[in-house]
Parts: C-alpha cells; structure tokens; sequence
C-alpha cells in the first residue's frame, strides 16, 4: 500500500510541471501572437508620422485625404483641395492608408 502512495505522489510532481509548461507556452503565444506585433505596429506608426514631409498624400483616421502643406511640432496644415486648409495632429495621420494611397500614385506613374 506504500508503494501506491508514493506513485500517486511521484505522479502529482509531473502534473504540476505539465502545468508550468502549458502556463510558459501560453505566455509565450501571447507574446508572439499579440503582443510583439502590436508594439511593432506602433513602433512603425510612430516612425511614418515622425518622417512625413511637405506634399506627402495622406489619409487621416477620419478619412480626410489631403496633401501635406505645412509641418509643424505636432499639428500638420493639410490641403484637402485648391486653397482649402485643416490642421490637425500628427497622430491623426492613419498610416496604412497613406502606403496604400502613396504606392498606388507611384504604380499610376509608372
């Protein structure tokens, strides 16, 4: 009868470090999953809006399309048409629209 308690006891020991494995391996899903892109998405957002030039094509995350007329510290003067003017934060600027409308104008020229 000892011997029966002890395998259940030997027993418990791998299922707690079964449970530790799952518990790293789900860490680490998440990590490589969810968070590791989001903080390069961010990274790459925050590298576009700090590069953004004069008469760079952008779209706001409110959808405004406009081109770029002036720069500033944080606000952008955007030219949404002929001597039409808004200002608005650089973080307003919604990359992956902007790549898609600016690779778009490079294939038309092409």
């Amino acid at each position: 009868m000892n011997n029966y308690f002890v395998l259940l006891q030997s027993g418990g020991g791998n299922a707690q470090m079964m449970q530790m494995i799952m518990l790293v391996g789900i860490i680490a899903v998440f990590y490589f999953f969810m968070i590791r892109p989001q903080t390069k998405k961010a990274k790459e957002a925050k590298n576009f809006q700090s590069n953004l030039q004069k008469g760079d094509k952008i779209v706001t995350i409110a959808g405004i399309h406009g081109k770029i007329d002036k720069i500033e510290d944080n606000t952008i003067q955007l030219e949404v048409s002929p001597g039409s003017y808004l200002r608005i934060e650089k973080s307003a600027v919604s990359m992956e629209w902007s790549k898609q409308l600016n690779s778009g104008t490079a294939a038309d020229k092409k």
